[in-house]
């Protein structure tokens, strides 16, 4: 039990007041070509409580920022021009083009092939999420990844096959925008 003002707070006040001042202190980046989506993303983590949002505008701004920001999380879309999206995970996870190889990424996209699932995980990223997100899915994803994150796959490291493991499924929540990557034995 912890003390507020002088009042013992409950276990879920305190959990609500641990992941207000989780968000609160973390700094996203939001890489996507399109101007609407970027917003909407933007819109999204401020209401959840995200302190700091960045944004760029295809990949190759991404790492500028990157550089510049050194955000706790990347969110980035599939396709865009100049640099897509999985050449910008690759050249992120390589300690030798980027400061940051190990910040959190989800890809964020409105390509739910799983052969795309797939990639994505081979590529690097840490989770998943469809376009169009709901607010209670990227909330989840970014606690996944802040508080608990799962090792992303180093480039070369494993083949296809971990890769088609850890892409159990994809499925929708209430708002069509879910992946679920799970490590399977």
């Amino acid at each position: 039990m912890h003390v507020h003002d002088g009042a013992p707070l409950p276990n879920d006040t305190t959990q609500v007041v641990k992941r207000a001042a989780l968000f609160a202190a973390t700094k996203v980046l939001v890489v996507d070509d399109e101007y609407y989506m970027r917003k909407v993303v933007r819109t999204l983590l401020a209401s959840i409580g995200v302190g700091t949002v960045y944004e760029a505008l295809d990949g190759a701004d991404g790492l500028e920022q990157i550089r510049r920001n050194a955000p706790d999380v990347v969110i980035v879309d599939w396709q865009m021009p100049k640099l897509d999206g999985p050449s910008f995970v690759r050249i992120v996870r390589t300690p030798a083009t980027c400061a940051y190889p190990n910040v959190p990424i989800i890809m964020l996209t409105g390509h739910s092939e799983r052969s795309r699932v797939v990639a994505a995980i081979e590529l690097g990223v840490n989770d998943f999420l469809l376009k169009p997100v709901s607010k209670a899915a990227l909330e989840e994803r970014l606690l996944a990844v802040l508080g608990n994150p799962r090792a992303h796959l180093q480039p070369g490291q494993v083949g296809s096959q971990e890769a088609r493991k850890r892409a159990a499924g994809i499925h929708g929540d209430t708002d069509r925008a879910m992946t679920t990557l799970v490590l399977l034995d």
